[in-house]
């Protein structure tokens, strides 16, 4: 099955790079995607500008596929079953959940002339980064790219309700997946509380398994891709 990857924040589509020949051994066809103002060096990309490179890619292939988003791109995965609900095998998401309609898609870091760069590990201290040394840490934030501001500060739009028929794979990296069930059952998220096929899947992590779990990441990305 072709298997589309969508990074979070910051990253471009190397950050892949050693989940795609494990995907490959195991028999699937992944497309690691590079976003709009996220590595084409476009820093007036918009949110519109990803979701239309999002379905570009989704439409490239003849074929159903799974999606896969990482962190805030989990509401771009989302938005594709959302635009593409018969095209759309399968959704798994990495380490985060979808924006409901009408909200910033990923507004929570403060933007510095037009851009949001990386805030350095701060705010990630504790179970999102326990698992990355030093040198994993220097790697990938002198990698990171600023993301533009009218990508954060989008607004969401979904629109048809067929996406809560499309199966989804949530992938639990810093949490686990009773944290991830008493939040869909304390109404917090709401999107997820909606699907009719949700899958809990655990992995031992910190927020970013492509680079400290790519061979398990791939495995479990090969497993839910069987399943759809």
């Amino acid at each position: 099955m072709d298997i589309l990857l969508i990074a979070g924040l910051w990253l471009d589509g190397s950050a892949w790079d050693d989940v795609v020949p494990a995907l490959k051994e195991l028999g699937h066809c992944p497309v690691p995607l590079t976003l709009p103002g996220q590595g084409d060096g476009s820093a007036s990309a918009t949110l519109d500008d990803e979701v239309a490179a999002v379905l570009a890619a989704v439409d490239s292939t003849p074929e159903r596929l799974m999606v896969v988003g990482h962190s805030a791109a989990c509401s771009l995965a989302w938005l594709a079953a959302d635009a593409r609900p018969k095209k759309v095998a399968k959704v798994a998401l990495i380490g985060g959940v979808p924006s409901v309609d009408g909200t910033a898609y990923a507004d929570f870091f403060e933007s510095k002339g037009g851009v949001v760069p990386f805030p350095g590990w701060g705010p990630f201290e504790g179970p999102d980064s326990s698992d990355l040394d030093e040198g994993a840490r220097d790697r990938i934030a002198s990698a990171a790219i600023p993301v533009p501001e009218g990508v954060t500060k989008g607004l969401v739009h979904l629109t048809d309700e067929r996406r809560f028929d499309v199966p989804v794979a949530l992938v639990c990296p810093e949490f686990t997946p009773a944290q991830a069930r008493e939040w869909i059952g304390a109404g917090d998220v709401p999107e997820l509380a909606k699907a009719k096929h949700l899958d809990f899947v655990d992995i031992d992590s910190g927020h970013w398994p492509m680079f400290t779990k790519p061979i398990e990441l791939a495995r479990l990305l090969a497993s839910a891709a069987a399943d759809a």
